[in-house]
């Protein structure tokens, strides 16, 4: 039996040693998420594969929550994977506020710190939707930050207004841009900075659940922060 085994090891070493490594890998450096929802439409799409850094903020053991070094804080604007205790789950979601920020939400108008967020209609919608005579698409401009929110005109949030609250010491306030179906922390809390794993910057690849996965061409490293194209 353990010459067997031993023979089997020889053989596949190579294969487990690279294995091994790409968990190290994806735990600790970079990886790759799948969206299953749509609480972050537009900006992320169901089916998009998403690059996340996971060294943007922290140097982690891999495999686990422990931090070997503080690399930087998540910003006001940052799109963050959370490993959320209270959502018991991955989440994907935009930081709106950052400790010490007071935040309101009144009626889907953001106001950070009393300043009343800057809305601007779209010319056009960002991406083909079914609902396209129930939805509003709006560029949503705070702190020099700008990405689209997408609201629903039939079925508003019950949870589109909050606040204001005060963000605590070590804590972050997370909202998806898809503003009337998005489990975030009006739902969750705030979310403690050591839940925050890593920030999405890119789209690794796309698959079209509504066309049976076939690619989505042009999403393939498509920045997240820039205007969706319609396709």
């Amino acid at each position: 039996m353990s010459k067997h085994l031993a023979n089997l090891w020889r053989s596949n070493k190579n294969l487990v040693a690279f294995l091994f490594l790409m968990v190290l890998f994806r735990s600790a450096i970079a990886d790759w998420n799948v969206v299953p929802t749509g609480s972050m439409l537009p900006t992320i799409r169901i089916g998009d594969r998403i690059f996340v850094d996971k060294m943007a903020y922290d140097l982690r053991v891999p495999l686990t929550h422990i931090t070997l070094a503080h690399l930087g804080d998540p910003q006001r604007g940052d799109i963050v994977t959370i490993d959320s205790a209270a959502a018991h789950e991955l989440l994907v979601k935009r930081v709106v506020g950052v400790p010490g920020d007071t935040v309101a939400l009144r009626e889907n108008v953001l106001y950070v710190n009393g300043v009343r967020a800057d809305y601007r209609p779209l010319a056009r919608a960002p991406m083909p939707d079914a609902a396209s005579d129930d939805v509003r698409y709006l560029t949503e401009r705070f702190d020099g930050v700008s990405h689209i929110v997408r609201l629903s005109e039939t079925a508003p949030s019950p949870r589109s207004s909050f606040g204001p609250v005060t963000v605590p010491a070590g804590e972050y306030l997370m909202l998806g841009d898809n503003r009337d179906d998005s489990a975030d922390s009006r739902y969750f809390g705030f979310v403690p900075r050591k839940e925050v794993m890593g920030r999405a910057r890119n789209v690794a690849f796309s698959l079209d659940p509504t066309r049976l996965y076939l690619p989505r061409l042009s999403r393939f490293g498509a920045a997240l922060d820039q205007p969706l194209a319609a396709n």
